[in-house]
């Protein structure tokens, strides 16, 4: 059955794993906002709505202070309602994915950040047995080790969504959960700031999630996932793995190899089977031997046959709660493995749908680069700036301007 908590991951799943990506992304990254765009309009509608709203938070318990305090000078913000309408959709790849997520910049900070923190990470893995490379790689793809945490005010954008009513519900279990934190006394109005859609703090848990799950771990009296130091955010991340079955000492996933015929009927989340039993199909390990015995486990291909191949277990249900993506989970588990020293995925990744390898994607950014028309990294993602030089070349070449990365354009940008 599906938990108020669990609706909170899924109905963000469409807005994190953007938001989490997006300053990340040298194949073009989304726009970073900027704390006036977040200016509210005049909107009697939405003024009398609210007034009814505060009505209601105090019959539920809130102090008449606190909503007075929370809703003062709250308005209606358009910009919030045009980016829950607008939301950009990655449909990117295993391999795009984790060039991103397991980049060499979010690796070897993440590796700092775990220097840094190393004492308080090591009672938090204590307490709540979720190791530290695990907390430290949800920290770092939620908001980069608490560099970018959202500017968007957290009660006026999930009062802007209540009253807009397209999922008003939910955003309204936020604003009350967001309302009761505040009379907790775990922040302040100008200080609880996050996405457009409500997610907070350096690990971007929804209300809700805070709510539940939260952990006043440094011992001042909050739950501040919001402050600088990120204690009680990581400690909150590790509570809501652990109660949702995170084992310590084992993996999330194992790369494996599967032999030419494996039937990938057999492939997915959802169809588990003991390591022997896979072993029996034909499954070993990269190095040619049986997986140990983890229990029950799924064979994911996310990039087909031809591609990387996993064995999953139990906690990568466990980061799947925490954010139900594909990528989302392989990007955290493959992360987290980097931040304890092992090495990157070893299997091969087939040729994209315009016939290019990473290497070739990454040769069409640095052409493009030489020739004046992009300035991001070469990464091999070919994200909106990459597509914007691509037309930008095109169209000085008196090509159509497609935007699209394939063998004609790798030629052609040879060519110049």
């Amino acid at each position: 059955m599906t938990t108020p908590i669990d609706y909170t991951r899924r109905a963000i799943a469409l807005g994190l794993p953007a938001l989490a990506l997006s300053a990340c992304i040298g194949g073009g990254a989304a726009p970073v906002s900027r704390a006036n765009q977040w200016r509210s309009v005049a909107n009697a509608d939405f003024d009398a709505w609210l007034a009814g709203y505060r009505a209601q938070a105090v019959s539920s318990g809130i102090s008449e202070a606190t909503v007075t305090r929370a809703f003062r000078g709250v308005g209606y913000i358009p910009l919030v309602i045009e980016r829950d309408r607008n939301q950009a959709e990655f449909n990117r790849t295993m391999e795009d994915y984790l060039a991103i997520a397991a980049s060499d910049e979010r690796i070897s900070l993440g590796r700092e950040k775990l220097r840094r923190h190393g004492p308080v990470l090591d009672a938090i893995e204590d307490r709540f047995g979720v190791e530290k490379e695990v907390m430290c790689a949800v920290w770092g793809m939620e908001s980069f080790y608490g560099t970018r945490l959202g500017d968007a005010p957290v009660i006026g954008a999930l009062a802007t969504l209540t009253f807009d009513g397209r999922r008003g519900r939910f955003f309204g279990a936020q604003l009350m959960s967001a309302l009761r934190a505040l009379d907790r006394g775990d922040s302040t109005p100008d200080r609880m700031r996050g996405s457009w859609a409500g997610a907070m703090g350096h690990t971007q848990v929804m209300p809700e999630v805070l709510e539940e799950y939260g952990i006043d771990f440094d011992g001042d009296g909050r739950r501040g996932v919001w402050d600088s130091d990120p204690t009680d955010a990581l400690a909150t991340t590790a509570n809501y793995l652990a109660r949702h079955g995170w084992t310590h000492g084992q993996p999330w996933a194992i790369e494996v190899q599967v032999p030419s015929d494996f039937n990938t009927s057999l492939a997915g989340r959802r169809q588990t089977r003991s390591p022997d039993d896979w072993a029996a199909r034909g499954v070993r390990d990269m190095d040619g031997g049986r997986v140990p015995n983890h229990g029950a486990a799924s064979i994911l291909l996310p990039m087909g046959i031809n591609g990387p191949a996993l064995m999953a277990f139990r906690n990568f249900t466990a980061i799947w709660r925490y954010n139900p993506a594909v990528n989302y989970v392989i990007g955290i588990g493959h992360l987290s493995d980097r931040l304890a020293g092992r090495g990157p995925i070893r299997g091969s990744y087939p040729p994209d749908e315009n016939g290019l390898t990473r290497a070739d994607r990454r040769e069409v950014q640095r052409l493009l680069a030489r020739h004046g028309y992009y300035d991001g990294s070469d990464d091999g993602v070919i994200g909106p700036n990459s597509q914007g030089a691509i037309r930008a070349f095109q169209a000085a070449q008196g090509l159509p301007q497609t935007g699209v990365a394939n063998v004609a354009l790798l030629s052609a940008l040879r060519r110049v």
